[in-house]
């Protein structure tokens, strides 16, 4: 059915893509000859996705506060609702008398079940509806096996990406003069959707550690592009240097693009400010974050079910509470463990090559389910992504794609001194040991006494003592994968 001619405007549906410049659907509004009125929905009911976690909520607020003033400086009318989605786009749709609704796509099920019902209806009543990608450097759909159907290891899921050829070049961001005002739809106050927290108010740290929003996002990826790309490909794995480019909350709200990263980085290279081996490696952690997406895709249930149905027998323990409580507080008595957690908790953000230990912990000197593990993650990281969480969490337990050995288990003290070689990392999340000496900072219960009493270190009092045995755990750990290997 064709658009009705009695309906003069474009409504611009922002979800996650948070941004002006590189938004397709953005750039579709602005060349519909229509004017544009633009709406975010807030649904924390959406039946059968994940609500956001805690840390998420708080800087979607700052992103939408940021959002919203963006859309003010190019004359972009900007409301924000809450409510069930397709009813209050609907509305929202009438209210502003749109004959064309443009979207960037999401990959959740149940929003992708979701956005299938909104377009099917809005069609039926005779309004245009556009959708377009947005969140990814290749759709999940367009990556297949030579035989056919998904891919289920990177690397010749990376080589076939590749294959595809680069990227599309990023789009602009429109200016004022090419935005006509459409109606300014009635909103709620951002305050209004509860998102942040208050009493108390824990989120001090994230305030301090970054700042959310379109324009953060760029200032953050250029001191990457400056101080951080160079040696990207061996420094990364230091939690100690500023060598990551800390740019996976953005991705995740959409304040900055996969297509902008990868030519910016492309361009470096081209300029002589990074060697090839370095963008090569940062496009290819790029590329992770599209197989994640295309691991949900096909698998929907990726947070919730082994992707591997061998480890639906695996032999998890039952979680103790105490030990439980210790690693989500870092207070394992390892100190790497305990830096990363500690860092989790007061930003929001964990150096990835730190993630990996951290759950190797948890999963396997624990014995505890990854599943609870990739829900605290869920909860407190400011980057927690459907995709990438669930399918990093998976990758780490053995359960997940790729994920050879499955039976490796990393050992948190050698894991702190190879890559924390200089303990930086450990004395700036884990003070009470900073005058612990270096050869025995990441392994303090074996330092003598005399070296604690010097450090002002008592085991057990200032800092625990480990609440497990590694070389112990492990044993367990390797007995268990043997229960799963036939």
């Amino acid at each position: 059915m064709t658009s009705d001619p009695g309906r003069s405007c474009t409504l611009l549906w922002f979800r996650e893509d948070l941004r002006l410049a590189d938004n397709p659907a953005l750039t579709a509004a602005a060349r519909s000859g229509r004017p544009v009125t633009a709406l975010y929905v807030f649904d924390p009911d959406l039946s059968g996705a994940r609500a956001l976690g805690a840390a998420s909520r708080w800087w979607l607020a700052q992103s939408l506060r940021s959002l919203a003033d963006d859309c003010a400086a190019i004359g972009l009318p900007f409301a924000v609702r809450a409510g069930p989605t397709e009813k209050t786009v609907r509305k929202a749709v009438a209210e502003a008398g749109a004959g064309l609704v443009v979207w960037n796509r999401r990959y959740v099920a149940a929003e992708r079940d979701t956005d299938a019902d909104i377009k099917s209806g809005l069609r039926d009543e005779g309004v245009d509806v556009e959708s377009f990608n947005a969140r990814l450097l290749y759709e999940p759909w367009e990556i297949e096996a030579k035989s056919g159907g998904p891919l289920k290891v990177y690397s010749p899921f990376w080589r076939a990406c590749r294959a595809k050829g680069e990227p599309a070049e990023p789009l602009p961001k429109p200016s004022k003069a090419k935005i006509a005002a459409g109606p300014k739809l009635k909103g709620i106050a951002i305050d209004d959707l509860e998102l942040e927290p208050t009493k108390p108010d824990w989120a001090g740290g994230l305030r301090e550690a970054w700042p959310p929003g379109e324009a953060g996002a760029g200032k953050t990826f250029s001191a990457f592009l400056k101080h951080g790309l160079k040696g990207y490909a061996t420094d990364r794995d230091r939690p100690d240097r500023p060598a990551t480019s800390r740019m996976s909350p953005y991705l995740r709200f959409g304040e900055i693009g996969p297509r902008q990263l990868w030519h910016a980085a492309k361009q470096a290279a081209d300029g002589g400010d990074a060697s090839a081996k370095d963008v090569d490696k940062f496009h290819a952690e790029l590329g992770w974050r599209e197989f994640s997406y295309h691991l949900l895709h096909n698998n929907p249930d990726l947070a919730a079910r082994n992707f591997n149905a061998r480890f639906d027998e695996f032999p998890w323990r039952k979680p103790d509470p105490a030990h439980l409580r210790a690693w989500r507080k870092g207070l394992t008595g390892y100190p790497i463990v305990d830096a990363g957690m500690r860092q989790l908790w007061s930003t929001g953000w964990m150096h990835n090559r730190v993630r990996m230990i951290c759950a190797s912990f948890l999963i396997k000197d624990l014995l505890v389910d990854w599943r609870v593990g990739e829900d605290w993650f869920w909860d407190t990281l400011v980057d927690a992504d459907p995709a990438n969480n669930a399918a990093s969490w998976q990758w780490v337990a053995g359960s997940g794609a790729d994920a050879a050995p499955y039976f490796r288990v990393f050992n948190p003290t050698l894991q702190g001194e190879k890559f924390d070689p200089e303990g930086a990392y450990v004395k700036n999340f884990v003070p009470e040991l900073k005058d612990v000496p270096l050869k025995w900072l990441h392994r303090p219960w074996e330092a003598p006494e005399e070296a604690l009493r010097a450090a002002g270190v008592t085991l057990g009092k200032d800092y625990p003592k480990p609440i497990v045995d590694h070389h112990a755990a492990r044993d367990r750990a390797l007995a268990a994968f043997d229960r799963i290997k036939a």
